[in-house]
């Protein structure tokens, strides 16, 4: 696995579950290693092998304890990568609920974004409907005004466009002038 790969879960899962059965399968042969060790020593407690017999044992004595060492090293080093892993286990486990909490936070705030702008858009309306509302009032009443206006115009108008003739006054008993009498 490189470096600059980000392990996933399962993946990270299944090296441990790998690495878990490798270092059980090698405790096993160690005990079994341990057990056959013990079990020709207490065996053969008087049993002094020949020399070259006795030679031949510690020369698989030492290959033995080569391996072990190697087995050991070995499990230190799987032991180390566990303990890396559930390390990364843990800080990825930690990034999921911070982003899962920041997913929480932040599909709330979209849920409450249409009342927040219905809320902003009143309060910018507020002021345009006071205006709107003032003009109609200016209008209706400069409306109110022109008709008044125009009234009086036309009353004027109709005063001066009628001329008032003048009345003779006429006798009572007088007959009606004719012009052919004349």
């Amino acid at each position: 696995m490189n470096a600059t790969e980000t392990p996933t879960l399962p993946a990270l899962q299944t090296e441990v579950s790998r690495l878990r059965e490798e270092l059980h399968l090698r405790d096993q042969l160690v005990q079994q290693l341990s057990q056959e060790l013990f079990r020709l020593v207490k065996g053969n407690a008087n049993f002094k092998p020949p020399a070259e017999v006795s030679e031949r044992h510690q020369a698989q004595m030492r290959v033995l304890r080569e391996q072990l060492q190697d087995v050991e090293q070995q499990v230190r080093f799987y032991q180390e990568q566990i303990t890396t892993r559930d390390q990364e286990i843990y800080q990825l486990r930690q990034s999921v609920q911070e982003l899962t909490d920041r997913s929480r936070m932040l599909e709330q705030v979209v849920q409450e974004l249409p009342q927040i702008y219905r809320q902003k858009f009143a309060e910018r309306m507020a002021p345009v409907r006071e205006k709107v509302s003032r003009l109609q009032r200016e209008n209706r009443q400069l409306h109110a005004e022109l008709q008044s206006v125009s009234y009086r115009l036309a009353v004027r108008n109709r005063n001066i466009t009628h001329v008032d003739l003048p009345s003779f006054g006429r006798p009572t008993n007088s007959p009606i002038p004719t012009f052919g009498s004349v």
